[in-house]
């Protein structure tokens, strides 16, 4: 009888912690106060060595436009990379080409990739050729039109594997040269009312939101693919997000926006997505934003382009996920060395890292 218990315990033990390391969770679960989830993401997080920690960080691009997908591959077989983004593409080379990252990260056995794209309303038929059109954002009026504008988005970004899209955007002005019909508009409360529905129906049916570009591009002169671009003075969107991560946007984007003529959050010369003072101290401390922070693309942009090692500076500024770095591996090795020699950054990145497996646990990508 004794023989008996024992050989059940061999039986019924490995079961239980399979069942417990495969629980579900869902987007819900990410701003709870959750055990559960907790022991979860330590466990994941514990088994990594620092590089494929750092790997959750760094987000690569395909797609045209986007580097080539030999690479994309091969940064995945190596392991130096989180997720990738999808840039403009058919709806059947996006879904082969996630399809096969899949099979690598299931061939290594490494953590899946989180899978992202620009889906906003305005930019949906170009990301997915052939995907139906949904119109420009500027055209969406309603909540009911939103809803029926987001269903369209999710199923189309469910079919090919996306988990991620970085939308809405949050600006105000449709006049901007970057964002134009990318807007809600000019009305401050319809452009929070509007972007606050939109995140709420995508991270419903299961896809993670995006507020951006935080601390605001509608009212800025210039468009920061081409040119260096500012602030000058009070920060006049910012207050926007109090609203959108009261409400529980999973994720924020920071724009390449410099600050001047503001003595509390001043950029000193940098953009907003290498400024610790704008990502930290106001965005993450002052206005208790816990979820994931995103820098924009770090690969064109003209006014991180021009800094020494930007992917670096967005990270200790208190960037989550670094979006688009020229060199992945570089960005890789960059923050490996500083965290032997910054005990409070490696800090952070535990925190960073911990939060990106976090999400990929409740949005089911784990």
């Amino acid at each position: 009888m004794k023989y008996f218990f024992v050989l059940l315990l061999l039986i019924i033990l490995p079961f239980s912690i399979c069942n417990a390391q495969n629980s579900k969770f869902d987007l819900d679960d990410f701003y709870t106060v959750n055990p559960k989830l907790d022991r979860a993401v330590d466990s994941i997080f514990n088994a990594l060595t620092d590089k494929q920690k750092v790997a959750q960080m760094i987000i690569s691009c395909t797609g045209e436009l986007g580097k080539p997908e030999a690479i994309v591959k091969k940064l995945t077989e190596d392991d130096i990379i989180g997720g990738v983004v999808f840039l403009k593409g058919s709806k059947k080379t996006h879904t082969e080409t996630i399809d096969e990252l899949n099979a690598i990260s299931k061939k290594n056995k490494t953590l899946p990739l989180i899978f992202s794209m620009d889906a906003e309303p305005s930019l949906f038929a170009s990301r997915i050729k052939g995907a139906q059109d949904v119109g420009k954002t500027i055209d969406i009026k309603t909540k009911s039109k939103s809803d029926s504008v987001v269903t369209i988005i999710n199923r189309e970004l469910k079919e090919i594997g996306v988990h991620h899209n970085f939308a809405p955007v949050l600006d105000i002005s449709p006049s901007n040269e970057a964002i134009k019909s990318r807007s809600y508009g000019n009305n401050k409360d319809s452009v929070i009312n509007l972007a606050n529905r939109f995140i709420k129906c995508t991270q419903e049916g299961g896809i993670i939101a995006t507020a951006k570009h935080f601390p605001g591009h509608g009212l800025v002169k210039g468009d920061t693919h081409k040119q260096s671009v500012y602030i000058d003075g009070p920060l006049q969107e910012v207050d926007n997000y109090i609203p959108i991560i009261a409400d529980g946007v999973l994720s924020i984007m920071i724009a390449h926006i410099t600050v001047v003529n503001n003595d509390v959050f001043g950029t000193n010369g940098l953009p907003s997505s290498c400024s610790r003072r704008i990502i930290t101290d106001l965005l993450k401390d002052g206005m208790c934003f816990d979820g994931i922070v995103i820098s924009d693309a770090l690969n064109i942009m003209k006014a991180v382009t021009i800094l020494d090692n930007a992917p670096l500076l967005a990270s200790k500024a208190g960037c989550d996920m670094i979006l688009m770095p020229q060199d992945e591996k570089k960005t890789m090795n960059s923050i490996l060395e500083e965290i032997k020699i910054n005990e409070g950054y490696k800090t952070q990145v535990t925190e960073s890292v911990k939060k990106i497996l976090r999400l990929k646990l409740c949005a089911g990508i784990i």
